[in-house]
């Protein structure tokens, strides 16, 4: 559930960038302020779902990270959470929570969050770093590809079980685990904001396949057909341009979209494919989004 708060690629700064401040969190009112701020961006049914301020008080000086970003007069605007963790014989750094108060979205916060963690991480000698996010939210892929580098092979049903806050009720908690190889140059040169943005065009012309189908129906986009034993160097996995629009015009579509992706997914991480690429882009007033798996990335 790490990103479901983050910003769309567009900018409406509601300060000036120079105004922010990102800080550890050590003032026990300000653990407050992040329960707070946990109920605003998720609108979660209940506290039972609320990382409360002992818990985050006690990762946070054992080991874990726990960042928060305030605005001019001191109000926190945002946070990021993670944990230390050990995969594979290996210790990482799990980011499980990143929020953006509404107010404050597309501003570029969650962005400075995650550059902030970035160094944090790295000062405790750590280079992994991993999260979780929903495949079919578009805003966050772009946040987390785009901006900050990160590869997936790896694709979790159901994670968290039935969620019932606003952004997620309805449709099963499928969630990719990323990678972030802090110190990879893939990683520098996103950060760092060197990357040249593609297009779907490009991705088709380099030899990359589109796997799925889909149509308009009405106002809503809808899965059709799938291809899953494609052997293109690279792959392109359409999923929904907004699917809280979906979710909202109909949840059976939603719902559809969560299967239909989930099998092409699991496929194609199963032979090979690594995620590398998002792209998203406005055609004829409609946003179409694509996931590019190429199957001979070096994952690192």
């Amino acid at each position: 559930m790490n990103v479901d708060g983050a910003e769309a690629p567009t900018t409406n700064l509601s300060f000036a960038a120079g105004q922010l401040a990102i800080r550890t969190i050590i003032d026990l009112a300000d653990y407050a302020r992040v329960e707070a701020l946990q109920r605003e961006v998720w609108q979660f049914a209940s506290d039972t779902e609320i990382v409360p301020a002992h818990v985050l008080k006690a990762i946070a000086e054992n080991g874990g990270l726990l960042l928060g970003a305030f605005g001019p007069q001191g109000v926190l605007v945002g946070f990021v959470f993670g944990f230390l963790g050990r995969q594979d014989g290996h210790l990482k750094h799990h980011s499980h929570m990143l929020g953006v108060r509404h107010s404050h979205r597309n501003s570029g916060t969650g962005f400075r969050l995650k550059c902030a963690q970035r160094e944090a991480i790295l000062e405790q000698g750590l280079d992994w770093a991993t999260w979780t996010y929903d495949p079919l939210e578009g805003r966050n892929a772009y946040l987390n590809i785009n901006k900050l580098g990160i590869v997936c092979n790896t694709y979790l049903r159901n994670m968290y079980g039935e969620l019932r806050d606003s952004l997620n009720v309805g449709i099963p908690s499928d969630r990719f685990q990323v990678d972030w190889w802090l110190r990879s140059r893939r990683v520098e040169r996103r950060v760092s904001g060197e990357r040249t943005r593609g297009t779907l065009a490009d991705a088709i012309a380099a030899g990359g396949e589109v796997v799925n189908e889909t149509r308009l129906a009405g106002a809503v986009r809808m899965p059709e057909g799938s291809k899953l034993d494609s052997r293109a160097a690279a792959v392109l996995i359409e999923i929904p341009g907004d699917v809280q629009a979906v979710k909202q015009a109909d949840m059976d579509v939603a719902r559809r979209w969560r299967l239909h992706t989930r099998e092409l997914f699991e496929s194609y991480f199963g032979n090979g494919y690594t995620v590398t690429e998002f792209i998203s882009e406005v055609a004829a007033g409609e946003r179409r989004s694509f996931y590019l798996l190429e199957s001979d990335n070096q994952i690192r």
